[in-house]
């Protein structure tokens, strides 16, 4: 139940830090959701940073990386609503929006984990 508790908090702050930045950054009359796409690359940041720590230093352990990682990134990134805005590209024609967001949300979001994770090694 502990678990259950860790996940459920983390991942309540990381949805509503979400929905704050998506607030901010997404402008329904501007092609890019940028808030989503942050969102997204943060957290993908985030996840390499903790999950790194949790590896290099062996005493940090399930706790750290069920609020953190588990609840609070898996909260904050989301990729239900990347599916769902890509489909909106699709269906009103836009291809380009729909090419350019889709890879540059995978291809970002894989560097920012490989940054995250090669900045807890160097350090």
């Amino acid at each position: 139940m502990k678990q259950f508790a860790l996940v459920f908090i983390g991942g309540g702050f990381g949805s509503a830090l979400r929905f704050l930045i998506g607030k901010w950054l997404n402008n329904p009359n501007n092609g890019i959701p940028y808030g989503t796409f942050a969102a997204n690359i943060l957290g993908s940041f985030l996840i390499g940073i903790i999950l790194g720590y949790v590896v290099k230093n062996q005493r940090v352990g399930e706790i750290t990386a069920l609020l953190l990682a588990t609840g609070f990134c898996g909260g904050f990134t989301t990729f239900s609503t990347f599916a769902y805005e890509n489909h909106i590209f699709l269906k009103s024609g836009d291809f380009f929006s729909f090419a350019f967001y889709t890879l540059a949300s995978i291809i970002v979001g894989f560097l920012a984990v490989f940054l995250g994770m090669w900045l807890i090694k160097i350090t």
